[in-house]
C-alpha cells in the first residue's frame, strides 16, 4: 500500500498559547441578575421633568398672550391697608382766587470730604410739578369791614391781602430724571430698608416752590379775581357804587 495513501494523523504542538483577541468581549447579563460593584446612576423623577414642562408652557403663554385661557402662574397686587382715618374737620371762609402751577428742578450733590465722587457721594437731578394757591380769608372780618352809605347805595369791603397756600407736589407728575452714587453709597443701600429716600427732594422743591410764587404776580392776581367776584355779587344785590379795598401787607 502506497505511503500516501495512509491515513494522516494529527500532531498537537507543543506548548500552544491560545490567541487573545483585543476587542472586549460583551458578556450579556442573564435575566434578573444583578450587576455588583457597579455605582448606580440617578434618573430625575418623572414629576419633575413634568414640572418643567409646565414651567416653560406658562412663560411661552405669558409671552403670547392667548386671550381667553388662564395663566395658572399669574402674579397679582393686593391692597392689604387699613381703611383711611379720618382726624378733623376744618369750616373754611375763604376765597380762592388763583392757583399758580410751577415746575421745580431740584439739583441737589452730596459730596464726601477728601473722597473722590466715585467712591462716596450722590448726585440727583428731580424734576417737581406742583401748584399754589391764592386766597383771601373771610373768617376774621370785624364789624367795620364792610360799611354801607345811608341810602344803602355804596358800600365799601376793606380785606386782609392775599394768602399763598402751602405748595403741593404732585407725586404722578414728579419723578426723579437721572441719580449719581458712589460705590460705597451703592453697598450701603443694599443694608438699607429705603437707600434713595426722595423725602429730603420733595420738602426742597416745595420751599422753592414757595419762593417762585413770593415773586410771581399771584397775590395781585387773587386780590383781583377776590374784588372782581365781590362787585358783580354786590351789584347784583342793588348796590351801585361797591368798593374793595386790601389792607397793606404788613409781611417782612
Amino acid at each position: 500500500m502506497d505511503q500516501d495513501a495512509r491515513p494522516r494523523q494529527d500532531t498537537p504542538l507543543p506548548h500552544a498559547v491560545p490567541l487573545r483577541s483585543s476587542a472586549p468581549v460583551r458578556r450579556e447579563r442573564e435575566p434578573g441578575s444583578v450587576r455588583t460593584g457597579a455605582r448606580p446612576r440617578w434618573a430625575p423623577p418623572a414629576w419633575l421633568g413634568a414640572l418643567g414642562v409646565l414651567a416653560v408652557l406658562a412663560v411661552l403663554l405669558q409671552s403670547v398672550g392667548i386671550p381667553g385661557l388662564h395663566n395658572p402662574f399669574g402674579s397679582r397686587s393686593v391692597d392689604r391697608s387699613p381703611p383711611p382715618l379720618l382726624q378733623a374737620l376744618e369750616d373754611l371762609s375763604r376765597y380762592q382766587g388763583a392757583t399758580g402751577n410751577f415746575q421745580i428742578v431740584v439739583d441737589a450733590e452730596r459730596d464726601v470730604a477728601n473722597v473722590p465722587s466715585v467712591l462716596a457721594g450722590e448726585r440727583t437731578l428731580f424734576l417737581a410739578q406742583g401748584t399754589v394757591d391764592g386766597y383771601v380769608e373771610f373768617g376774621g372780618l370785624g364789624p367795620d369791614a364792610i360799611r354801607t352809605s345811608p341810602d344803602r347805595r355804596s358800600v365799601t369791603l376793606t380785606l386782609p391781602p392775599a394768602t399763598l397756600s402751602e405748595p403741593r407736589v404732585d407725586p404722578a407728575q414728579s419723578r426723579v430724571v437721572s441719580r449719581q452714587r458712589g460705590v460705597l453709597d451703592r453697598l450701603g443701600g443694599v443694608l438699607s430698608d429705603n437707600p434713595t429716600s426722595e423725602r429730603e427732594l420733595y420738602l426742597t422743591a416745595q420751599q422753592r416752590m414757595l419762593d417762585a410764587a413770593e415773586q410771581s404776580d399771584l397775590r395781585a392776581r387773587t386780590e383781583e379775581n377776590t374784588r372782581s367776584m365781590l362787585v358783580g355779587m354786590l351789584t347784583g344785590l342793588g348796590y351801585t357804587d361797591v368798593r374793595v379795598e386790601f389792607s397793606p401787607d404788613d409781611r417782612p
